[in-house]
């Protein structure tokens, strides 16, 4: 006699059926009790661990958070922190260069002021000296030459004497001021070189 296994439907062994059965029993019951003591442990490790392992265990999660901030955080930190060296370098180098071109612009300003002052008061000390001691001893000589001698030769002689002497002096003040002027200028082009 030939036996045929039915069609559309698995054979039905109660053994095998019942071996089916009991592994996936056992796989949800694993599954089961591992996720249990992994709750357990999360829950209960940092209580009954001693304090070092508890002490490495936040400090190690601490240092994963950090880790993770940092990375997750790159981007803004990397800006701030670029923008904060730009402004502190920008106020370090602008703060030591205003310093500088200011030390640098007061001696430079210093020297071509003093030497600019010195040439346009020689020059003007020598004319404003040069006409009032012409004009001083015109007056002088003429009163004086007026009570010794007669009026119009004391004129005469006068008006000589003090056009004479105002263009010596005022040539003299102007010759001095000129060699004022050109020893400065000598100076600073021998001290340039």
């Amino acid at each position: 006699m030939v036996t045929t296994k039915p069609e559309g439907r698995a054979a039905s062994w109660p053994g095998l059926n019942r071996e089916v059965s009991a592994s996936r029993y056992d796989g949800s019951y694993k599954r089961s009790v591992s996720s249990y003591i992994s709750i357990c442990l999360s829950c209960y490790l940092p209580i009954y661990l001693p304090q070092s392992l508890h002490n490495l265990s936040i400090n190690l999660s601490l240092l994963f958070i950090s880790i993770y901030l940092s990375i997750y955080l790159s981007q803004s930190v990397y800006v701030y922190l670029s923008l904060f060296l730009s402004i502190y370098l920008s106020i370090s180098i602008s703060y030591y260069l205003s310093t500088s071109v200011s030390s640098y612009l007061s001696i430079y300003l210093s020297i071509y002021l003093s030497q600019s002052l010195n040439i346009y008061l020689s020059i003007y000390l020598s004319i404003y000296l040069s006409l009032l001691i012409s004009i001083y001893l015109s007056i002088y000589l003429s009163i004086y030459l007026s009570q010794c001698v007669h009026l119009s030769l004391s004129l005469s002689l006068s008006s000589v004497l003090s056009l004479s002497l105002s263009l010596s002096l005022s040539l003299s003040l102007l010759s001095l001021s000129v060699f004022s002027y050109l020893s400065i200028y000598l100076s600073i082009y021998l001290h340039l070189i």
